[in-house]
């Protein structure tokens, strides 16, 4: 089957590089609807039979015009939700925002370090893992599945269920919003096909300047 692991467009938390992971969540800037607007035509090719959302308010809109353009209802999954910031949330200082980074890719060494108030790597591989085997279950081995999620988590469950990149790699490469991450295969042998580093719409739609940290790479996330 085919996972296509799209990020959330733009949103307001994004501009102000705050840590927002708790429920609901912030709305999409204006640039964000832009990019969750591009986002059909981009998939046209993509024999699309389900798209999946998170319970965070961003992925659910960024979805729209999706779904409308697929006659479908999205499933709503709080699994494929973002990385917990715990006692970091909302905030964009540079101190919260290197905790945040430096122990979600501090997950390479240690899967059970749990962060400040937050989860565990392991927890967070568990959930996002749920929903993934569902969505097999669902659609089949020949079946294709649009996750509209977030950045971190996308690159953290990657990093960790995929044959061909670990997190250090997923560390150094950018999931901005409306990229899109290709993973082939089923539960338990998961392969990257591609790993598309600017929006689906194009990079005139990017905005890296305020992508948000859990979009960024380490060096760029702890360097604000």
């Amino acid at each position: 089957m085919r996972l296509l692991l799209v990020r959330h467009g733009q949103t307001t938390s994004n501009v102000g590089h705050h840590l927002d992971t708790a429920v609901p969540g912030a709305d999409l800037t204006d640039l964000g609807r832009r990019q969750a607007a591009a986002i059909p035509a981009a998939l046209a090719g993509e024999s699309v039979g389900l798209v999946v959302v998170s319970d965070l308010v961003r992925t659910q809109q960024t979805a729209v015009p999706l779904v409308e353009a697929l006659g479908t209802t999205p499933w709503i999954r709080p699994g494929i939700r973002e990385i917990s910031a715990g006692v970091y949330e909302m905030r964009n200082d540079d101190e919260a925002v290197e905790a945040y980074v430096e122990g979600v890719f501090g997950w390479a060494e240690d899967l059970d370090m749990r962060l400040a108030g937050g989860e565990t790597g392991r927890e967070v591989a568990a959930r996002f893992d749920a929903v993934v085997d569902e969505v097999a279950a669902h659609v089949g081995d020949e079946g294709t599945a649009v996750l509209v999620s977030h950045g971190a988590i996308i690159r953290v469950w990657a990093g960790l269920r995929t044959h061909e990149i670990d997190l250090p790699y997923a560390a150094t490469h950018w999931v901005p919003n409306t990229a899109m991450l290709t993973v082939t295969g089923r539960p338990g042998d998961w392969h990257l096909e591609s790993w598309l580093e600017h929006p689906l719409g194009g990079p005139e739609l990017g905005d890296r300047a305020h992508t948000g940290p859990g979009g960024e790479t380490e060096a760029a996330a702890e360097s604000h």
